[in-house]
């Protein structure tokens, strides 16, 4: 496995020219201080240097260095949400994000770069003061148009590049505007130098202004420039008193800019300030495209503004973005036009077609390669802030049916695509809160089938539950594909429950549905959901059939995602069935689908499976390795059951190599952590191990290091197994004391009913509560003290001082 990355920082578009004074000053500041805020106007270069001393600071930060983009963000509780994409954080469950993210940072030496904070300023505020508090090692460097106002914060006012007097005609802001002007193609002569001057000193040395200015070189030369400019200058001062004086000289320049743009450019800038991340030509012929321009000119419209630094490209001149400025003004512009309703519109019509068309490439097609397959994937999520932005949009006009389409058919929000639940669950929620009389019951049918994927990686299983079936009702049996989805789903639910059963008849209902249609996808979800029924109920045979048929209809269909689902089937009836070189070939077979779709949790499931099955084969190299890797996963992506997974592999690797304290502290902190997450965690092979543990190390010692496993923190128990480390007895332990600390008052009286040979009936008669409930707290009982029956409790309660138990 490749070492994560330490950093997610772009490189550098071009040359970077000046400020290496202010680079050193801030690199400096950030080892003193832990929160710097740079702060100016838009376009002074805030963006660009914070970026350049992140790159420098970079190894000074072993937990990395992460830039969290927030230009594009227009809620404040997307704020976390951005934080842990840039981290690779998922979230989990029900459990609030900034914990997830906070426990990602505590114990690391990490920086965050908070890019464009002033639209949100408040919310970020909140959220960099409570992660400063709470992680120490945490540093946050954030560009602002204003301070956030936080305690620790050190504010640095970005100034403008050095202006050129007698004693320096080379300044900053003059080589800048040489250095980008030669980039345009024009190569300018001494004779222009004084004009030079005079242009960077009347735009103020602001590096956005004199970029603008050096694009049009081509065409003007520095003194008509300037000439201009004094002008508009004037213009801008006398019409708005009450704005900054360098966000007059800013808006001025970007007006300027417009205005020598031609009519149709100028139509072509508005117009592109729909989209809110980067964007193709293609995307930008089908939404920009109407009169007064035609499509067939959108290209050549789209290179001139790239020539005039309005729209920047990659190298490849395939994907495009507007600066943030240029954006908000041009947003202004489209406004003013008219045009805004009617663009928004298009933007939300386009969206829902071309992720209909990559839904449809990538998942129900049969027949197709998968690089094609890959292609719509990636399309698809290339597409995600669009769709956000043209989600906010249905929400605020109140296009129910267009916003409910365009949930039901996009890939980039599906778990396929290692999708964010929460984010899958908000946008339906909303949705389904506007008004649904123009929305048919089939179109609802498709935002529950949505909302009850998004609740399952929630881990909401009833409520999820509740959606599939309420979807599955609405759907009929035309809409073959999303109903065959959610049998898949109700299976998976089902199995989750503890209600193997029923779910065999929506596996086999599903199957029975896709195999009739022709629907590849389905049969192989299909045959894989029969093959974990089977398992589940102990057909091993039954089990080992279903899943080479599925693996089969996989291979037919031949998307990646398919493959691993099925292999890792295989892989566990290999495992129940004892063949441990089977189940880790299968398992193994998963790893490089799972690394090409960036299905981290996933991945870090298939890891934690091969390093268990590895550690029984006594491959502890290999063990080691996957298990460590995994739990590397599971950290980043926020995933404490991927993280309890783990400790549990990591309880069979140190068994497996002698270490049986260390087997038991790693079990017990595995429990501890599953308690936590609502989950009841007793298992047969936690059973057997403090079995073999009390043969082996006796009752007392057993049960002093459950009880410590348990109060360890996971970091903790998985380093001793990670490191061979064994557990060191400082003294006699006394495991009682410990043990008795862990029952709730309600736990110690019912373990002292016991010793009187009460049945849950009678204890719940005693206590005036249902017998379900004493039963619930025995089992309780049972995983705080390591024991399996009724009777070890009975015994150990017996032993207790008066008044304990």
């Amino acid at each position: 496995m490749s070492e994560p990355p330490r950093h997610n920082l772009p490189a550098e578009p071009n040359r970077f020219v000046g400020r290496e004074r202010d680079v050193d000053d801030l690199c400096g500041l950030l080892g003193e201080t832990r929160v710097v805020t740079l702060c100016g106007v838009g376009g002074i270069g805030k963006t660009r240097l914070a970026l350049r001393v992140a790159a420098r600071l970079v190894p000074s930060y072993p937990g990395g260095v992460w830039l969290v983009e927030l230009a594009r963000l227009t809620r404040g509780e997307l704020i976390l949400q951005e934080i842990g994409h840039a981290l690779g954080i998922h979230e989990e469950g029900t459990r609030p994000l900034l914990d997830t993210v906070t426990a990602r940072l505590r114990d690391t030496h990490a920086l965050l770069l908070l890019d464009n904070c002033e639209h949100l300023i408040d919310q970020c505020a909140e959220v960099a003061a409570e992660l400063v508090a709470a992680c120490r090692g945490l540093g946050i460097l954030a560009t602002s148009r204003e301070p956030l106002r936080i305690a620790s914060e050190l504010v640095w006012r970005v100034p403008p590049l050095d202006l050129p007097d007698e004693r320096h005609p080379d300044a900053e802001s003059v080589l800048l505007f040489v250095d980008r002007a030669a980039a345009a193609g024009t190569r300018l002569s001494q004779a222009s130098r004084a004009d030079v001057v005079r242009l960077c000193r009347a735009l103020d040395g602001l590096p956005l202004a004199l970029e603008l200015a050096a694009a049009r070189t081509s065409l003007l030369s520095p003194g008509q420039i300037v000439d201009r400019i004094d002008g508009r200058f004037s213009l801008l001062t006398t019409g708005g008193r009450t704005a900054p004086p360098r966000q007059r000289t800013l808006l001025a320049a970007v007006e300027w800019s417009y205005d020598l743009l031609s009519a149709k450019e100028q139509v072509l800038l508005r117009r592109l300030s729909v989209f809110a991340g980067s964007f193709d030509l293609e995307l930008a012929e089908q939404i920009c495209a109407d009169r007064p321009i035609s499509e067939a000119e959108i290209v050549d419209l789209l290179g001139a503004l790239v020539d005039k630094s309005l729209v920047l490209c990659d190298e490849e001149r395939r994907r495009y973005r507007l600066l943030e400025t240029i954006k908000h003004y041009a947003a202004e512009r489209l406004a003013e036009a008219a045009e805004r309703e009617v663009l928004r519109d298009r933007h939300l019509e386009v969206l829902c077609e071309l992720q209909l068309r990559h839904f449809g490439t990538e998942m129900v097609e049969p027949d197709l390669p998968w690089p094609v397959r890959l292609a719509a994937l990636t399309a698809s999520r290339s597409l995600i802030d669009d769709q956000r932005a043209a989600l906010d949009w249905a929400i605020a006009s109140d296009n129910a049916p267009l916003g409910l389409r365009l949930c039901a058919y996009s890939t980039s929000l599906l778990p396929v695509s290692s999708a964010n639940p929460a984010e899958i669950v908000g946008w339906v929620e909303r949705l389904l809160a506007l008004d649904l009389t123009q929305v048919s019951d089939e179109q609802i049918a498709h935002a529950q089938a949505y909302l009850a994927y998004g609740l399952e990686g929630r881990d909401e299983l009833a409520r999820s539950l509740e959606c599939a079936r309420a979807s599955l009702a609405g759907l009929g049996d035309d809409n073959v594909f999303p109903s065959c989805v959610m049998h898949s789903l109700v299976v998976i639910l089902l199995l989750r429950m503890g209600r193997a059963d029923e779910a065999l008849h929506h596996a086999e209902t599903g199957l029975a549905v896709a195999t009739a249609s022709g629907d590849q996808w389905n049969q192989a979800a299909g045959l894989a959901g029969l093959s974990a029924v089977a398992l589940t109920r102990g057909r091993l045979r039954e089990a080992q059939c279903h899943g080479e048929e599925a693996l089969a209809k996989a291979r037919q269909h031949g998307h990646r995602w398919l493959l691993a689902r099925t292999a890792t089937q295989l892989g566990a009836v290999a495992e129940a069935r004892g063949d441990l070189v089977k189940a880790l070939a299968q398992y193994e077979l998963a790893v490089p689908w799972l690394e090409e779709l960036n299905g981290t949790i996933e991945l870090a499931r298939c890891l934690a499976r091969i390093g268990r099955v590895a550690a029984l084969l006594h491959e502890f190299g290999v063990a080691r390795e996957r298990l460590a890797a995994s739990l590397s996963l599971s950290r980043l992506t926020g995933q404490r059951q991927g993280v309890a997974r783990c400790l549990v592999g990591l309880s069979v690797l140190a068994e497996a190599e002698g270490d049986l304290e260390s087997s038991v502290l790693a079990a017990a902190s595995a429990t501890a952590l599953r308690e936590s997450m609502g989950q009841l965690s007793a298992t047969s092979r936690i059973e057997e191990l403090l079995t073999r543990a009390r043969g082996k190390l006796g009752e007392s010692r057993t049960a002093a290091l459950w009880s410590r496993g348990r109060t360890m923190s996971p970091d903790d128990a998985a380093r001793q197994v990670l490191a061979g480390e064994r557990p060191v007895q400082a003294g006699p332990m006394v495991a009682e004391p410990v043990r008795h600390s862990l029952l709730t008052a309600r736990e110690q009286e019912i373990a002292a009913l016991l010793t009187r040979g009460l049945s849950n009936r009678a204890i719940a008669e005693e206590l005036v509560i249902s017998p379900a409930t004493v039963a619930r707290h025995i089992a309780n009982i049972m995983e705080k003290l390591g024991y399996t029956s009724r009777a070890q409790i009975a015994v150990w309660a017996a032993e207790q001082p008066r008044g304990s138990a």
